[in-house]
């Protein structure tokens, strides 16, 4: 069965809530997420191409739409296997970049199943882009700088998060993102 775009929607803004903001994560995400500048698009086909076409339009759309500050595009019932995410990443930035959007916008990518490559599948560190649904996250090249510029020793963020997940251990991270999709 699939799961509504409400439901989707929901889940996702818990999963920023509990887990991105909950943990500190990502220094950048409370802000946007509490000013409701956060944009969720449901997209429940299966069809790569469509999503690949969706993408290229949803960069138009942000060209024309400057209040939405970031943006989650969802796929709850495509790429659940990792490395088909992975083909549809790559993908999505050669269109990125084809598209001449390249510094305009930036990809981030989370999956249920991420992996950071040289890893094992139980690291804790993986849950800094393990996400209910597999999902592009579209941000603003220049709100992220200007992010950045004003946030001292960003370089420390991806150690301290690998630090605090190990912390918490990969059996609560896998219970707590169980807990928000259920």
């Amino acid at each position: 069965m699939t799961p509504s775009d409400q439901l989707v929607i929901q889940q996702t803004k818990n999963w920023i809530e509990q887990v991105v903001i909950g943990f500190k994560l990502c220094p950048f995400a409370a802000q946007p997420f509490d000013n409701d500048s956060i944009e969720y698009i449901v997209n429940a086909d299966d069809i790569l191409e469509y999503h690949l076409q969706q993408l290229a339009d949803y960069f138009s759309r942000l060209d024309e739409s400057p209040a939405i500050e970031t943006s989650l595009l969802i796929y709850p019932c495509a790429y659940q296997e990792f490395d088909n995410y992975l083909d549809f990443l790559y993908l999505a930035n050669q269109l990125l970049q084809d598209l001449d959007y390249q510094g305009r916008y930036q990809i981030a990518s989370f999956h249920p199943g991420y992996r950071f490559e040289g890893s094992e599948e139980d690291d804790p560190a993986n849950f800094s882009n393990r996400s209910p649904y597999p999902m592009l996250h579209l941000i603003r090249e220049n709100s992220l700088e200007k992010a950045i510029s004003s946030y001292p020793d960003i370089e420390q963020v991806p150690e301290n998060n690998i630090k605090k997940l190990r912390g918490i251990g990969y059996e609560s991270l896998l219970e707590k993102l169980k807990r928000i999709t259920d």
